[in-house]
């Protein structure tokens, strides 16, 4: 897996999974639960993340909708 993005902002995440499902890529939402643990601060970031194999078809998708990335 490697990851795409980091946000806090669960609507944006959602849409952001909603863009690659429809692009036939399966993505996966980490931290979900430590997000949930540490309450409504929205301190902990969640990961965005995809297969190895579906990473560049995935970047292209979400950079051809306006996000802009920050990969490491």
């Amino acid at each position: 897996m490697k990851e795409l993005l980091r946000t806090t902002d669960i609507v944006h995440l959602s849409f952001l999974t909603a863009l690659l499902k429809d692009a036939g890529i399966e993505a996966v939402v980490l931290d979900n639960h430590m997000s949930i643990l540490e309450g409504s601060g929205n301190a902990i970031p969640r990961r965005l993340v995809v297969s190895v194999d579906d990473f560049d078809e995935a970047r292209q998708v979400l950079e051809d909708s306006g996000e802009q990335l920050d990969i490491r």
